[in-house]
């Protein structure tokens, strides 16, 4: 089984982007439940998009990097600034 670990990014009316990092197995399903409100409680209300996952092939694995990228801010930073650069490219 494959399991991803991943960063989730809204945008408020202020353009301050808040990211949510997560884990699953199923990663269309996981989006679906937190842009339906059925996710994680920091996500509900909110409408969000995927713009970064890494596969792992076990369970242990995926939740050291996911506890990683929670607590490396300049990790996080630097996964969405990447993202914004090349929307606003586009």
């Amino acid at each position: 089984m494959k399991f991803f670990v991943y960063l989730l990014l809204n945008s408020d009316a202020e353009k301050k982007h808040i990211s949510y990092v997560g884990y699953t197995n199923d990663k269309k399903k996981r989006l679906l439940l937190h842009n339906t409100s059925k996710g994680a409680k920091f996500t509900r209300g909110r409408k969000w998009k995927m713009i970064f996952s890494k596969v792992f092939k076990c369970k242990k694995s995926a939740l050291k990097y996911e506890y990683l990228l929670k607590k490396n801010y300049k990790l996080r930073k630097q996964i969405k600034m990447q993202y914004l650069n090349k929307f606003e490219a586009d």
